[in-house]
């Protein structure tokens, strides 16, 4: 569960090079990621997918093979083997740090045999009209596993536990065809329609068996595991009904909270409420409109940074918020690119990391680098990551009042020594800005430790000091001589 200032960092990105396996370097660096402040990891899908050892994870088979059977072309994942998956999360259990599983539950893919199946063709942009009755297909929707040999469960999926599929075996054909006498789900997005589909065989869950295997499933995978909370995919496709009652049950079966953050993935506020008041707040989203803000803030200069935080879910509904910079998703080479301009991180980072509310997720590919786009790590990342441990304490101040510098401070609180800070900001211009820092600091020298204004100032006796910045830069003021 979310410890005071606690940090999640993704621990992975898309193009990862995983020669080595992941789960090898997560037991490695546990302890190193502890001492900076990481309290949680979240962990790539570990079962396996259609791609077998080249598989990311999200095009899922076999959700109980976690490294352990030879299925589609390989033993181990992409990360490595089951034991070393479980070793991982016991490894980052010992040093304090939580571990949050990456599921799939959409989906499936890679289907072990054929099966012959009336459908009705819909139109892609707007999956409620069907645009041909009847069509025979060959489609992927038998699952046996038969590698497995029934091992952890002997459910078999065919295609009634799917509604619809996107690839007809027979023709080679791709649109999106919904299996005869199925439905698409109720609460889902209404994008399309109706975002039921997204790809893959598409569990159909009004069919009762398939809700149950996935309860079965989940029950089995947090005592297998031992993970202490999920991250969720593609829950906009998915009845919010259905996760209601999945983490309810998982919560009861264990007799403790369980952390669950969903991607939701829209830039719309109202859709993020909304969702998580269907869910009756069982699980915490991602802060989709504020990464946007800061991508579009990252692209125009003349963005209002007086609004970076308007219209977001850290705003508006902060218990429920994780924050993040950019992910997986967002990187170079993906379908939702969207990746904040270099300039810029360490102003998103300070307001993710350095703010009182919501719960940051920290990025693999800005903490060590994307080799495979020839992305350098951000040097200062680590370093606000640590003013995250020790700094970022204590009542909050917004100055939030210029379209290109802004600003907030922290007093800091009597549990953290020397803690508290003064971050200011700005898109375009060199600024100033006095702001109330406490007046229990009157009189200290405050220095910039990002390293971007050489000169120090003074609090004066009314608690507040008179911070620089310059034009498209960030600067965090602490007091001088106390070590990050």
């Amino acid at each position: 569960m979310k410890k005071i200032n606690g940090i999640i960092m993704q621990y992975f990105e898309w193009y990862l090079n995983c020669k080595q396996g992941l789960w090898n370097k997560v037991k490695n660096e546990a302890e190193n990621l502890s001492k900076i402040g990481i309290t949680a990891l979240w962990l790539p899908p570990a079962y396996k997918g259609i791609g077998g050892k080249n598989e990311v994870g999200y095009a899922a088979y076999d959700v109980y093979d976690l490294g352990e059977f030879d299925q589609q072309g390989s033993i181990e994942t992409k990360y490595g083997s089951k034991d070393e998956y479980l070793e991982a999360i016991q490894v980052l259990k010992q040093a304090g740090i939580e571990s949050y599983a990456d599921i799939v539950l959409n989906h499936k893919m890679g289907a072990d045999m054929m099966q012959i199946i009336k459908a009705n063709k819909v139109d892609w942009n707007n999956h409620n009209i069907e645009i041909s009755e009847n069509e025979v297909l060959q489609a992927a929707t038998k699952f046996t596993f038969p590698n497995r040999k029934n091992k952890y469960s002997d459910f078999k999926w065919n295609w009634t536990h799917f509604d619809g599929i996107d690839y007809n075996n027979a023709t080679g054909e791709n649109s999106i065809f919904k299996f005869k006498d199925k439905q698409w789900q109720n609460s889902v997005d209404d994008e399309y329609g109706n975002y039921d589909y997204l790809m893959g065989a598409d569990l159909d869950f009004y069919n009762q068996e398939v809700v149950d295997e996935c309860n079965n499933w989940g029950k089995w995978y947090i005592d297998f595991t031992n993970v202490d909370g999920f991250r969720i995919d593609a829950v906009k496709h998915i009845p919010s009904t259905f996760y209601n009652q999945w983490l309810k049950l998982l919560k009861d079966y264990k007799q403790k909270d369980i952390f669950a953050v969903g991607e939701y993935w829209t830039g719309d506020i109202q859709k993020l409420h909304k969702y998580i008041t269907e869910t009756e707040g069982q699980m915490s989203l991602f802060d989709v409109p504020l990464h946007y803000n800061f991508y579009s803030a990252s692209q125009d200069e003349n963005y209002d940074m007086s609004k970076i935080l308007d219209n977001t879910l850290v705003k508006e509904n902060p218990s429920k918020a994780v924050t993040f910079v950019d992910n997986h998703d967002t990187q170079p080479g993906q379908a939702l690119q969207s990746f904040i301009e270099p300039w810029f991180k360490e102003i998103a980072y300070s307001i993710i990391l350095l703010r009182n509310d919501g719960y940051p997720c920290v990025f693999y590919g800005d903490y060590y680098g994307i080799d495979y786009s020839n992305i350098e790590r951000m040097d200062r990342l680590k370093d606000l990551i640590l003013l995250r441990r020790d700094k970022a304490y204590g009542e909050e101040h917004d100055y939030f009042d210029h379209d290109s510098v802004i600003g907030f401070t922290r007093e800091g609180d009597e549990e953290h020594i020397k803690s508290g800070l003064a971050v200011i900001a700005s898109n375009k211009i060199d600024g100033v800005k006095r702001m109330y820092v406490g007046k229990h600091f009157s009189g200290k020298t405050f220095i910039d430790v990002i390293g971007n204004i050489e000169e120090e100032i003074i609090i004066d006796d009314e608690g507040c000091g008179v911070f620089k910045v310059n034009n498209k830069s960030l600067s965090v003021w602490v007091e001088k001589n106390v070590i990050i």
